[in-house]
């Protein structure tokens, strides 16, 4: 399966509201920011490195890998579903990552609509790209 990287990269405007609310992640090493199946506890804003999302199938073979680009929200879906996570998240050494705990994510979403409307359109562009990686099957 091959998605678009830039699907999950968000405008600047809503990076930086996100950001007001975000504490940094420690990559001075490799870092596991969220494995498939857990429970979502925040969002993550890619910033700058290298980070891959994986899939994986029940028997544990790779199924889809992705390189993010810089700007990307990290476990959106999750989040806002409030279901597990749909994907691996990991980070190289060195990267720039940031974490927004889920119930400030969520006060925000309800106290500012211009970050509610950003969401929404990196949701949709997700789910198009998705939509469009699942069709080439």
């Amino acid at each position: 399966m091959k998605m678009d990287a830039a699907a999950f990269v968000a405008d600047q405007e809503l990076i930086e509201a996100l950001k007001k609310r975000a504490t940094p992640v420690d990559c001075a090493e490799d870092q596991l920011l969220f494995r498939q199946g857990d429970s979502p506890e925040g969002l993550y804003i890619f910033c700058g490195g290298e980070v891959t999302l994986t899939l994986t199938s029940a028997s544990g073979d790779v199924v889809m890998s992705l390189s993010v680009d810089a700007g990307s929200l990290l476990g959106l879906p999750g989040v806002i579903g409030n279901v597990p996570y749909s994907l691996s998240a990991r980070a190289k050494k060195g990267s720039v990552v940031t974490f927004v705990k889920r119930e400030d994510f969520h006060q925000l979403m309800l106290t500012d609509p211009s970050v509610s409307v950003g969401i929404l359109r990196v949701l949709a562009a997700e789910v198009r790209t998705a939509r469009m990686a699942l069709v080439e099957m």
